[in-house]
């Protein structure tokens, strides 16, 4: 089913990748818990001579992750760093990334404090306009980096105008699209060259995988992709992959209710004497709303709000009387959860930066879960008292 268009979106959540299996015609894909294969003579095989370069867990998961992102080709690594970690290493010292400058900590971290290191230049920039990436290109820009919702501001970039801006300048387009998932945004659909996610957060679903994924639609690029994916090393267990094929089966389920609730709180929150500003990019006075609406189904369960009394003291009051909203690193899975960015996801960026893209010390992030909405509103009530 990868890269089909005859089924819809829930149809390929529960179907895709999935075959029964050839020995018992187990509906559900096996946990192929086994580091290698026999072989009938040297180099002949039944398409699998070693775990680390392939397993049926994991391939199976690869071919889902494909088709929902309509793409060819799907790649899955032991986290969502791995698999940044994999684009990076396509590049060679000397090359220039482009990268938004509001964006996971983790990212920022891995762009800055490892790569930098040999000899890669990445320029950290504001993309709520796009016409804004082309100064900053160069001869050696090799790779534009997205994030759209960012984390934890929820902006909105214009993934077409980036993937022509990219194409024009024969510059490779990555989009990390964790916060919206394949649900609400395909961003290969829209130009991008690879779409990136933590399957950690929302494909999984119940924040009991570390695990991340690419997917993409350029053979050579994945053959690279690949390559990295097996020299490196850095490649998911069976029995992750199983849980995360199982996750995906009710992915379509969980995001609309995430919607729902997420809208529910964020005009909660908007109403509330105590906060100050509410980022969500379902309100129609959300930067870049009209492109959210064109680019996105709907609006997520991610939000993130700052306090009147902007201070951190303030935020952590609020965060420790929280009964539904667990604080704890993490996002995306079907229970509610609460951050606090400057000191948590993103503390790993400057404070200097965090100041220009508004990541103020009272900013709380939340991960809408699929919980009642009106039990999630009544401990945000008791919270914010």
């Amino acid at each position: 089913m990868s890269k089909s268009n005859k089924y819809r979106f829930g149809t390929k959540a529960i179907h895709a990748g999935v075959e029964p299996d050839s020995a018992t015609g187990a509906i559900m894909t096996p946990i192929y818990q086994t580091s290698t294969y026999v072989q009938s003579s040297p180099g002949e095989h039944k398409g699998y001579d070693y775990s680390r370069s392939q397993n049926p867990t994991r391939y199976a998961l690869e071919k889902s992750i494909a088709a929902l992102e309509n793409a060819d080709y799907g790649h899955c690594f032991a986290s969502g760093l791995a698999a940044i970690d994999a684009v990076i290493k396509t590049l060679k010292p000397g090359d220039e990334v482009i990268s938004t400058n509001d964006l996971y900590g983790g990212t920022y971290r891995i762009f800055t404090q490892i790569f930098q290191d040999f000899g890669i230049h990445f320029h950290f920039i504001d993309m709520s306009e796009a016409s804004n990436i082309e100064k900053h290109i160069t001869e050696k820009t090799k790779l534009i980096w997205v994030e759209t919702p960012t984390n934890p501001m929820m902006n909105i970039i214009d993934i077409k105008s980036v993937s022509d801006i990219a194409k024009k300048h024969n510059i490779l387009s990555c989009v990390d699209n964790t916060f919206s998932t394949p649900y609400l945004q395909n961003p290969l659909d829209l130009g991008a060259d690879i779409v990136m996610h933590s399957l950690t957060k929302y494909i999984a679903g119940h924040s009991d995988v570390i695990m991340g994924a690419l997917a993409t639609n350029n053979k050579e690029l994945s053959e690279k992709l690949a390559f990295i994916q097996k020299a490196s090393g850095a490649v998911p267990g069976p029995q992750d992959c199983f849980l995360v094929l199982r996750g995906i089966k009710t992915l379509h389920l969980r995001m609309q209710r995430h919607c729902e609730n997420g809208a529910g709180v964020a005009n909660f929150l908007k109403s509330h004497p105590k906060v100050d500003k509410v980022f969500w990019p379902g309100f129609k006075t959300h930067p870049n709303h009209d492109i959210a609406s064109k680019q996105m189904h709907d609006f997520g369960g991610m939000i993130s709000f700052s306090l009147k009394e902007n201070t951190q003291n303030a935020a952590s009051e609020i965060l420790k009387k929280f009964e539904l909203f667990s604080l704890a690193e993490s996002l995306g899975g079907v229970e509610s959860l609460s951050g606090h960015p400057a000191t948590m996801t993103h503390a790993s960026i400057p404070k200097a930066e965090r100041d220009k893209i508004g990541l103020s010390d009272s900013l709380i992030r939340l991960s809408v879960g699929v919980e009642d909405l009106e039990d999630l509103i009544q401990d945000l009530k008791q919270a914010l008292s």
